[in-house]
């Protein structure tokens, strides 16, 4: 699965299909995610000192297919674009419908359903309820482990981390269902609101130390505040309308 998979799972309903974030931007969201992925399969990289003083620019370090065609599509912008900042990368994938693909080829893969229907009868829409949640269960239980529990996490798991406290839903997210075997994070008490907050307090904890890599954590910082730029547009523009 891409991290990209992984947030769109997290962030549909299982039982309603219907997204529990604001779809106004997750097409940018998406294009982020497709960034850090390629930064975390060594494709793309921040450029250092020794690569013709283009220090802190997206570069390419290895063209080769990665095996996906999403990722094998973003990689040929990202070359076409090389020494941009990452951040302005996120409008030419987002571009690529990345989310909308994504969540396409998991009801291919049997992973969530297609649902066709209509608003007030007249308006057609689309749902994709859960078919198989045993690979969500999955990752909920080890956002669990890392973000409740205080567990370490691998570089994939933080980057997932780095991706949702971007958008502010690591506290949602876990409220929605806590994993295998694992409690909510919110369970109905008077403290819902402040187990929330810690759950996205650590979220941003990880985003910011988590990376073996000094140019990985910039390249992730980075993407990640062009995630949340587009964040705060959508949002604003939702409120105004």
């Amino acid at each position: 699965m891409l991290i990209l998979e992984d947030y769109l799972l997290l962030t549909l309903d299982d039982v309603t299909g219907k997204a529990v974030v604001d779809a106004s931007y997750r097409e940018q969201v998406a294009a982020g995610a497709l960034l850090v992925e390629l930064a975390l399969l060594g494709r793309a990289d921040l450029a250092g000192d020794g690569d013709g003083g283009r220090v802190g620019r997206i570069v390419v370090r290895d063209p080769s297919p990665t095996g996906n065609a999403l990722l094998d599509e973003a990689l040929t912008v990202v070359r076409s674009r090389e020494g941009s900042k990452p951040k302005a990368l996120v409008a030419p994938l987002a571009k690529l419908k990345p989310a909308s693909r994504a969540v396409g080829s998991l009801a291919e893969r049997g992973v969530l359903r297609r649902e066709e229907g209509r608003v007030l009868g007249i308006f057609p829409t689309t749902r994709w309820p859960a078919a198989d949640t045993r690979h969500e269960d999955g990752v909920r239980a080890d956002l669990w482990r890392v973000l409740v529990d205080g567990g370490a996490p691998d570089q994939r798991t933080a980057a997932l981390v780095a991706i949702l406290a971007a958008t502010g839903q690591a506290g949602r997210v876990l409220a929605a269902g806590g994993g295998q075997g694992a409690p909510a994070v919110v369970d109905g008490g008077t403290d819902t609101g402040a187990r929330r907050r810690a759950v996205d307090a650590r979220a941003k904890e990880i985003a910011r130390q988590s990376w073996a890599s000094e140019a990985v954590r910039a390249y992730v910082e980075e993407v990640t505040a062009a995630i949340l730029v587009g964040a705060t547009v959508a949002a604003t523009a939702a409120a105004t309308s």
